[in-house]
């Protein structure tokens, strides 16, 4: 038998024969106007770097009397003095990190040719405001726009079939996310990115007005990384219809307090609620399956059961006040919401309640300035 390292030492001066023996496809870079770029088999272009002053810059359709057709991996990558960038009608991909950390960058023109934007392609460009990504875009990258912190709205057009994981993740300014009616794929309520039948949640804008967030009834699984670095979300309520949690799902939501399931514990992808050490996961009785779901995000687990105790010395109407004990687990946060009509309601908060030692006791002075007054308790 051959020894390991004798057999080793065969085999790679085996691969340098072969080498030598292969003739070298080397594609060589160059330079026009302040633009690296290789030109690929079919006789187009690529730009695979850029060396000019920044500014506003417009990507030439031609070198040379090729076409350029594509933007290469990480070509404008941590170009810092970069501000705007117009995209010729030849380009029909933008690359890999493409215009990754380009700081200054405040404008996009992306044409209509444009078919894929890559992974990354616009990565922590901090100062982009506003996308108009074109008809004809048919993917968005995984982290496509990640970081962009400035970026304030999104529309997604009827073309895109295939939205990347994070595609706009820990963009804080970003209140809504729309896609057009006409999109066969996706569609959006609220600003939320869900698929066609809005029973699996894509994307949730980070900077999204308000702290608290009810997940639809109907929707089955909340998808990977869709709420990825949301820093200002709270609160949020799952309904019995989600089944599943992809990976990443509520990654460094770092405000998030609690989460409040309907149904019995979903399947979990990795790292669910990686960073959200402040967050608890609230269950209701009868539901199973919360020691594995415990064990496997690292969240308290905590039983939500609360009851307004309607017989005693404490419930009903007192001198001045009309109130009530609600009793449950120790510590739960109950809000009192009150209406002054079933029929067609509207709720609004009166006080919040800590079950301090498991019970609370709430209070309404003002019971008697309405005709009829309705009372619940929710989530805060």
């Amino acid at each position: 038998m051959i020894p390991q390292n004798e057999r080793r030492a065969a085999a790679t001066g085996m691969l340098l024969l072969l080498l030598l023996l292969i003739p070298p496809a080397v594609v060589q870079a160059q330079v026009w106007m302040g633009f690296r770029y290789t030109i690929n088999n079919d006789g187009t272009v690529t730009i695979t770097g850029y060396i000019g002053p920044g500014g506003a810059v417009t990507i030439p359709g031609t070198i040379n009397g090729l076409l350029v057709t594509s933007i290469g991996e990480i070509a404008f990558a941590f170009c810092t003095s970069l501000t705007s960038v117009t995209i010729p009608y030849s380009v029909t991909n933008i690359g890999f990190g493409a215009f990754e950390s380009c700081t200054s960058l405040t404008s996009v023109t992306i044409p209509s040719s444009v078919i894929g934007i890559g992974e990354g392609a616009f990565d922590s460009c901090s100062a982009l405001t506003s996308v108009t990504i074109p008809n004809g875009v048919i993917s968005i990258g995984m982290g496509a726009f990640g970081i962009c912190t400035s970026l304030t709205s999104v529309t997604i057009p009827s073309s895109v079939t295939s939205i990347g994981a994070a595609a706009f993740t820990d963009c804080g300014s970003l209140t809504a996310i729309t896609v057009d009616a006409r999109n066969p794929v996706y569609s959006s309520v609220g600003g939320v990115v869900f698929d066609k039948n809005q029973t699996a949640l894509v994307e949730y804008p980070a900077g999204k007005p308000g702290s608290s967030y009810t997940i639809p009834n109907g929707v089955t699984s909340i998808g990977g990384a869709a709420f990825y670095g949301c820093t200002s979300l709270t609160g949020v309520t799952v309904p019995d219809s989600v089944t599943s949690i992809g990976a990443n799902a509520f990654y460094y939501c770092g405000s998030l307090t609690s989460v409040y399931f309907q149904g019995n514990a979903p399947s979990l992808g990795s790292d669910v609620f990686y960073g959200d050490n402040n967050a608890t996961a609230y269950y209701l009785p009868g539901t199973t399956g919360w020691s594995d779901f415990s064990a496997n995000t690292g969240l308290s687990v905590v039983l939500w059961n609360p009851h307004v105790q309607t017989s005693g010395a404490s419930f009903g109407v007192r001198t001045n006040r009309f109130g009530f004990t609600i009793t449950g687990t120790s510590n739960l946060v109950i809000v009192v919401e009150a209406c002054t009509s079933l029929a067609n309601p509207t709720w609004y908060p009166l006080a919040t309640n800590t079950l301090t030692g498991g019970s609370a006791y709430f209070s309404d002075p003002q019971w008697a300035n309405y005709p009829s007054r309705f009372y619940r308790l929710r989530a805060p």
